[in-house]
């Protein structure tokens, strides 16, 4: 039977030994590798309707798979104004001023990315940004995206007028007389303003949503953990995948909340596995707690403002009880959890959970930003997967510890960020990710900075923590191979094998001998995706 996709003069590399392959070629066939040879000998497999491709020497390495990241909501986020790329407050208001100018009267301004580091020593809230927000209702989302910032006509539409009681930790935060200061902590703070501002179409939010995705793709990703599931997420996947248009393959795990009552948690178990040729539902999302920048982190001993001492969930044993509920019922979890008490928190609930049912299944704890050394060995000692996004220390952190994060956590804290190599050396399986849209999605970008712990817009500034950086080989396993088993998918995925998924990114050169700061530039040339091209470099 004719292979429908060739690859010819290709470098083959395996992400386990670090290695080219011996074969120069592959052949795909049903989404599948189905052949390794020379090129003669996988060039006779194709016939008139297979595509030959001649790589001419291009690297080849299974499909990069992005193990966090928010197709769908960040899709929306990332409409509006970007101000990710603001590095002060008066970039901030000359952009938020540039938009303003430009809005039709009454519209509201959306904008995303912004720093907290911007504000310096003044708190964040809305009134540094006055008058260029005077009268506009403007939403301006903190990069956390746990976050945001409300101009006052923006509470004025949405009668958001004082503080506000929540069932989980979130915060309407007001100033001594009870008056909103603009900062909104948490979704449930969040959405009191948001459901006021004008709403896009469905139609208008899938459109977005593919070109998101097709984008992704042209980075060379071929797949993704996606932590959410709201909302139109799910029809919009059933869509696109049954129309030919999905360009990554998705891992959807919808999110559990604090209040989910028993109904709610079996009905999350009965959701386990639905989904279509290139997405499913695997896994549950749930929150221990928020962000450090914003003082919602769950740590053993307060931030310099004397934040972050609580649980996203008022009840941390109720956490502990779902989690051995979704155990008990082999569906894996994934667990935000920043705070050293919130990942201690999450390494013991599934501990007593294990203990209870000694099933396969597989955990994860997302971020991980700071943690004690007497937690690394238990990663590998439960087999709970470490999920991290580097490119958030790179970007949102600085060496000299004068940024935000840093500054919450005094030295001792700050000095223990983002420890990928420790998380290695003690024996747990490092997935890397974006969390996009809380940090650019091309995989290149992440592996990176896992590599280089630089600030991306600035590369000459030193590393924060670099003698906790991945070597080149562990930041490509830690997109590919460790990917695969997180999903429990290493026998089909993260390696290029007869049998194996023809999932496949293929880079202008070698990735491994790239330097760091070198490799977002490599070109992409071809992605595929279940044996079909999803993106093709004008020179092949």
């Amino acid at each position: 039977m004719p292979a429908p996709l060739v690859l010819l003069s290709a470098r083959l590399l395996d992400p386990v030994t670090g290695t080219f392959l011996p074969q120069t070629a592959l052949a795909a066939t049903d989404g599948k590798i189905t052949a390794l040879g020379d090129d003669r000998e996988i060039r006779a497999l194709a016939d008139a309707a297979t595509t030959v491709i001649d790589l001419k020497g291009a690297v080849v390495t299974p499909g990069l798979t992005d193990g966090h990241l928010h197709p769908v909501s960040g899709a929306e986020l990332t409409h509006g104004l970007d101000l990710s790329g603001c590095t002060d407050l008066d970039g901030v208001r000359a952009a938020l001023a540039r938009e303003v100018a430009a809005l039709a009267p009454g519209a509201w301004l959306h904008g995303w990315g912004l720093d907290p580091n911007v504000f310096g020593d003044r708190p964040i809230e809305t009134a540094a940004l006055a008058p260029v927000l005077d009268g506009v209702p403007a939403l301006l989302q903190l990069f956390d995206a746990h976050s945001m910032l409300a101009s006052p006509r923006a509470l004025e539409l949405a009668g958001v007028d004082g503080p506000r009681t929540f069932d989980q930790a979130a915060e309407v935060v007001c100033d001594d007389a009870g008056r909103p200061t603009g900062l909104l902590l948490e979704d449930a703070a969040c959405e009191l303003v948001e459901r006021a501002a004008p709403q896009p179409t469905r139609e208008e939010r899938r459109a977005r949503l593919a070109a998101a995705l097709r984008a992704m793709a042209a980075a060379g990703l071929t797949g993704g953990h996606a932590m959410d599931a709201g909302g139109d997420s799910l029809a919009f996947y059933d869509e696109l995948d049954a129309a030919g248009d999905l360009p990554l393959r998705l891992r959807v795990a919808p999110w559990c909340q604090p209040g989910t009552d028993a109904d709610g948690v079996r009905a999350l178990i009965a959701q386990q596995g639905t989904g279509g040729r290139l997405w499913r539902t695997a896994g549950v999302k749930l929150f221990m707690d928020g962000t450090i920048d914003n003082g919602t982190a769950w740590l053993e001993r307060p931030d310099c403002h004397g934040e972050s001492t609580h649980a996203f969930w008022p009840d941390p044993a109720a956490y502990t009880r779902v989690i051995g509920q979704l155990h008990a019922a082999g569906v894996p979890t994934a667990t935000h959890a920043i705070g050293d008490a919130a990942v201690r928190h999450v390494l013991d609930a599934v501990e007593q959970a294990r203990r209870a049912d000694r099933n396969g299944v597989r955990h994860r704890i997302e971020h991980i930003e700071t943690v004690p050394d007497d937690t690394l060995r238990r990663f590998a000692e439960l087999g709970v997967l470490a999920s991290m996004q580097p490119t958030h220390c790179c970007d949102f952190t600085r060496a000299d510890h004068t940024d935000n994060w840093s500054r919450r956590l005094g030295e001792e804290r700050a000095g223990r960020a983002w420890r990928c190599r420790d998380l290695t050396d003690a024996g747990a399986t490092v997935v890397l990710g974006s969390d996009w849209p809380i940090a650019p999605y091309p995989p290149l970008g992440v592996m990176a900075g896992a590599r280089h712990r630089r600030p991306t817009r600035d590369l000459a500034q030193p590393p924060h923590g670099p003698e906790q950086a991945l070597t080149a080989l562990e930041a490509l396993r830690g997109m590919t191979v460790h990917a695969a088993h997180a999903a429990g998918e290493e026998d089909r995925a993260g390696r290029i094998a007869v049998g194996h998924r023809a999932d496949l990114t293929v880079l202008a050169d070698d990735p491994l001998t790239t330097p760091a700061t070198d490799l977002p530039q490599l070109p992409i040339l071809l992605t595929v995706l279940d044996g079909r091209p999803t993106h093709r470099d004008r020179s092949l």
